[in-house]
Parts: C-alpha cells; sequence; structure tokens
C-alpha cells in the first residue's frame, strides 16, 4: 500500500496518490496556462492584482513541472504534451513582456515619486543635516 505523497511504481510508470506521472504533468501544465492566463489579464489593467502571489504560484508550477519531466525524455514530452507546451511558451513570452513593461512602469512612478519628494525638499531652506555638514566645512 502506498503512503500518500509517495511514489510506487507500476510497470513503466510512476504513480503518485493513484494518478500517473503523465496526468500529474497535465495538471501542472493546466495550473500554469490559467494563471499565465490570468496574471496576463490582468497586468495593466487590474491595479488590485497580486503579482508577488502570481509569481510565487507560476515558480513552483516550473518547479512541479521540472521535477515530473527530470526522468523523462525531451521526445516522450514533446510526443505526449507538444501542443501544450507550445501554447504555454507562447503566454510565457507574453507574460515576459508584459511583466517588463510592468517593472518599467513601477520604476518610472518610483522615479517621479523620489523626484517629486526631493523638489519638495528643495524649498532654498537647509535641512538640519546640511547645516551641520556645511558648518563643519
Amino acid at each position: 500500500m502506498t503512503q500518500p505523497g509517495s511514489f510506487a511504481s507500476t510497470g513503466d510508470t510512476e504513480t503518485m496518490n493513484g494518478f500517473s506521472s503523465d496526468g500529474r504533468i497535465v495538471q501542472v501544465l493546466g495550473r500554469l496556462d490559467a494563471i499565465l492566463e490570468a496574471e496576463n489579464s490582468a497586468l495593466g489593467r487590474d491595479p488590485q492584482f497580486d503579482v508577488a502571489a502570481s509569481n510565487v504560484s507560476k515558480s513552483r508550477c516550473l518547479y512541479e513541472l521540472t521535477t515530473l519531466t527530470r526522468q523523462i525524455s525531451p521526445e516522450a514530452i514533446a510526443r505526449s504534451h507538444g501542443n501544450a507546451l507550445r501554447s504555454l511558451h507562447g503566454k510565457l513570452e507574453r507574460n515576459n513582456i508584459k511583466v517588463k513593461a510592468h517593472l518599467d512602469a513601477v520604476r518610472e512612478v518610483t522615479e517621479l515619486l523620489r523626484d517629486a519628494a526631493i523638489d519638495a525638499e528643495a524649498d532654498g531652506t537647509y535641512t538640519m543635516e546640511q547645516f551641520y555638514l556645511r558648518e563643519a566645512v
């Protein structure tokens, strides 16, 4: 009897909790696809979207996928999951572009806020720190 979370060999296919490796790969690919769809839709549109949580989920799926496919030949994976992998590749490329644009926008807003704070403090008076530094010279 197999303990929950442990592997048991059933001929050629390893199973975990009754799912073959292939079935688990399909599940992970499906989760990753849904995460990418949600993130690609939300970035730039939903200011409440939790990018950090989405990144954690993406990373977890990619780690699981790596673990599940480590002992499977690339040819076998391509035969079984080629269409899903090609679709995910396209979504990951779009996601990369959207995340980069999002980070660039965050950086730009941060710079604007920093510059506004510096301008607000530059009213012609010295701060205490500047005053003491000036006196020391």
